[in-house]
C-alpha cells in the first residue's frame, strides 16, 4: 500500500466533484479532520459513536439548562471522553526480503512473524512494507518493488520454502541447502527458488482435498479472477518468446486476439494453471502473516507505485487507459523535474495513463486496483500522489527528464469514483519533491495524510516543512524512506553548516547518538503516526541504505544482519517502548 489514512469516506463518495462536500466528520470539526483506526482493538466504531453519544447527550443536557440553574451531581464526571480515532501510533519500515533466512532472501517464514512479535514487544502498531508486486525481472532495475511486472500480482520469491513442507507441498529431504548471503542476489535467488515453488504448486493441483478446495476458490473469486487470468496470459506469452517488451510480439498477441489466446491456452495450459497455484500460494501465506499481525494489534501499511511498467499485463491489457500510439507504443512516460536526487531529472519510463479515457470509463482500471490493494494491506501509501494533481509528462523519445512539461491530473474525481465503488480506504499521500497548492488541496479535500522526512528538515530555514515545530497532526512522519540514506549514514555526510542546524535544533552535540536522537525528534511529532526504519533503530551506516533514487544497479539488496536476531533485540524493544510511552504512542 490505521489511524491517519482511515477517513470515513461514505459521505465524500456522494459528493460532486465539482462541488466537493465536507464528510460527515469534516462537518462537524472544520479544523481538523478525524480519522477512525484501522489497528483491530480500535476498529471499533460502536465503540467510538457510544462514547461521541455520551460526551454529545451530555452536552444537550447542559444545552436544556437555563443560564444559572443547577446542574446534575454527576455534572464533574462529564469528562471529555477519549477518541479512539484520535490515537497516535508509532511503527517500523521493512521490507519483507530484508528479512533472514536461509535461501538467500527473506520470506513469510517463521521470521516474519518472530518480527511481528518483536513489534509488539516494542510498542509498535504499524508494520509499512513496500510493494509486494514482483520486481520486473526485464526492467534493468534488478528487485525494486516499484518496476514490478504486475500491479496485482504478489512476489513469488517471498514464498517460504519451509511453509510448503507444512503444507506437505513440499518434502524436508527436497530443501536445498541453505546458503551464506548478506545482501539478496535475486537472480541467484530466482534460479534457487522458482523450481521449488513450481513443484510445489504443481503438487497442489494434483491434489485433493481443503488446500485444493481453497486454490479453485481462489481462483473464481470475481474480485482475483478480474487480474489473474490477464496476469497468467501475459506470463505464458511472455515466457514463449521471451522477448524484452510485449511490443515485439506477434500482432495477434500484441492485439489479444481470441483466437490467438486460445492457441496459447492450450499449448500452456500447464504453465497457466502454475501461474494460478503459485499466487495462491503467495496469497495464504502472506494472509497468515497479516492475519497473526492483526491477531498482534499491528495493521500493515502498504505501498502503491502510481504507475506500472509498460512491459506488464496491466498495459497490454488495457491499452485503450494509456497513452500509446496506434502501434502500442508509448507517446509520453513518467518522471520529475530536476530534483535533489538528479540534475536532469529522473526518468522513469512508465507509460502515462490516458485520463480521459479512463474518466469514461468510469476509472474503473484504479477501482479495480485499489480493492487489490484494500484485499493485501490494512492501508497503504500511494507513492507520487502529486501526479494526480499534476504530473510531469516526457517526451517518449527524450533521453533526459528534464525534456519534460507539467500537465493537469485527474483530481478529485478519481477519488469520487474510488470512493462511490469501494467505500472506505486508509491511503497515505507521498506528497514529496515538488509540491504545489493543488497538490495540497487534493490531498486535505479527501482527508488523507500527508508526510514529513526529517532528513529533508534541516537545510534551509525555521519554515521547512520537514522541521517537527511545522508538522501537522494529520501527517506520517519519517525519520528517513527507503530512498533516503540512514541516518547514521546521512549525518556522516552533512554539511558542516547543515549538522550545525541539527545539533541547534534537538540541543545534542556530536558525542550522542544521532540515531536515537532523531527517532526520538519523529515520536515526539505532533503527527499522528511516526514511521522509523528498522536501519536506524539498529543505528546501522550508508551500507544498509535500501535505494539510491535516480540509479539502477546494486539497489534493493539489503538484508538485516546475520549477526542481528529479533529475539536478541530487547534492549531496542524496551528503548523504543519506552520512547512511544512517553510520547503517547502507546
Amino acid at each position: 500500500m490505521a489511524a491517519l489514512g482511515s477517513l470515513s469516506f461514505s459521505s465524500l463518495a456522494s459528493s460532486s466533484s465539482s462541488s466537493p462536500k465536507p464528510s460527515s466528520f469534516l462537518a462537524t470539526a472544520t479544523l481538523r479532520p478525524r480519522f477512525f483506526l484501522c489497528t483491530p482493538f480500535a476498529a471499533n466504531m460502536s465503540a467510538a459513536s457510544a462514547s461521541c453519544s455520551s460526551v454529545s447527550g451530555n452536552a444537550a443536557a447542559s444545552a436544556v439548562a437555563s443560564v444559572g440553574q443547577d446542574l446534575p451531581d454527576d455534572y464533574e464526571e462529564w469528562t471529555p471522553k477519549p477518541d479512539p480515532r484520535d490515537r497516535r501510533r508509532a511503527g517500523v519500515l521493512l521490507h519483507p526480503t530484508s528479512f533472514r533466512g536461509p535461501y538467500g532472501i527473506g520470506d513469510f517464514g517463521a521470521e516474519a512473524f518472530r518480527f511481528i512479535d518483536w513489534l509488539h514487544q516494542a510498542g509498535c502498531s504499524v508494520w509499512q512494507v513496500l510493494p509486494l508486486v514482483p520486481p520486473g525481472r526485464k526492467a534493468n532495475e534488478e528487485g525494486s518493488p516499484y518496476s514490478g511486472q504486475d500491479a496485482n500480482c504478489g512476489n513469488t520469491l517471498l514464498i517460504s520454502l519451509e511453509e510448503l513442507v507444512k503444507d506437505g507441498l513440499l518434502a524436508k529431504a527436497e530443501l536445498p541447502q541453505p546458503i551464506d548471503a548478506e545482501r539478496v542476489n535475486f537472480a541467484a535467488v530466482a534460479d534457487l527458488k522458482d523450481p521449488l515453488i513450481a513443484k510445489a504448486a504443481e503438487r497442489l493441483i494434483q491434489s485433493d482435498g481443503e488446500l485444493k478446495s481453497q486454490l479453485e476458490n481462489f481462483h473464481k473469486d470475481p474480485s482475483i479472477s478480474s487480474w489473474l487470468e490477464d496476469a497468467a496470459y501475459f506470463a505464458a506469452i511472455d515466457d514463449s518468446l521471451n522477448t524484452f517488451s510485449w511490443y515485439l510480439w506477434p500482432e495477434s498477441l500484441k492485439n489479444r486476439h481470441l483466437a490467438a489466446l486460445e492457441e496459447i491456452y492450450q499449448s500452456k495450459k500447464d504453465f497457466i494453471d502454475l501461474f494460478i497455484a503459485q499466487q495462491f500460494l503467495f496469497q495464504r501465506q502472506w494472509q497468515k502473516v497479516r492475519n497473526y499481525a492483526q491477531m498482534k494489534g499491528i495493521s500493515i501499511m502498504g505501498d502503491m507505485p502510481i504507475y506500472v511498467g509498460y512491459h506488464s499485463a496491466d498495459v497490454w491489457a488495457n491499452k485503450k487507459h494509456f497513452l500509446l500510439n496506434r502501434r502500442g507504443f508509448p507517446l509520453e512516460v513518467s518522471g520529475v523535474p530536476p530534483d535533489a536526487f538528479s540534475e536532469t531529472g529522473q526518468l522513469w519510463g512508465s507509460p502515462l495513463y490516458d485520463w480521459k479515457a479512463m474518466e469514461k470509463d468510469g476509472f474503473s482500471w484504479w477501482i479495480h486496483r485499489i480493492r487489490r490493494a484494500r484485499d493485501l494491506y490494512d492501508e497503504f501509501r500511494i507513492d507520487h500522489f502529486r501526479g494526480f494533481a499534476g504530473f510531469w509528462a516526457v517526451p517518449s523519445e527524450a533521453k533526459v527528464a528534464m525534456d519534460g512539461r507539467w500537465k493537469v491530473g485527474p483530481g478529485k474525481s478519481l477519488f469520487d469514483a474510488i470512493f462511490r465503488s469501494v467505500g472506505n480506504i486508509n491511503i497515505i499521500a507521498e506528497d514529496l519533491g515538488v509540491i504545489t497548492e493543488d497538490v495540497v488541496q487534493l490531498r486535505k479535500s479527501i482527508g488523507a495524510p500527508g508526510m514529513a522526512v526529517l532528513q529533508f528538515g534541516f537545510g534551509s530555514d525555521a519554515k521547512n516543512p520537514h522541521l517537527p515545530h511545522n508538522h501537522e497532526r494529520n501527517q506520517v512522519v519519517y525519520t528517513g524512506t527507503h530512498d533516503n540514506d540512514t541516518i547514521r549514514g546521512w549525518w556522516d555526510t552533512l554539511k558542516n553548516e547543515e549538522k550545525s542546524n541539527v545539533m541547534k535544533y534537538l540541543s545534542i552535540s556530536e558525542e550522542d547518538d544521532i540515531s536515537w536522537k532523531l527517532i526520538q525528534a519523529a515520536l515526539s511529532s505532533v503527527a499522528q503516526t511516526a514511521v522509523i526504519p528498522l536501519q536506524d533503530i539498529l543505528r546501522l551506516g550508508v551500507s544498509a541504505r535500501m535505494n539510491i533514487p535516480a540509479t539502477q544497479f546494486g539497489n534493493w539488496s539489503w538484508r538485516i544482519p546475520s549477526s542481528t536476531s529479533f529475539d536478541h533485540l530487547e534492549t531496542e524493544a524496551t528503548k523504543l517502548r519506552d520512547l512511544l510511552s512517553t510520547y503517547g504512542r502507546l
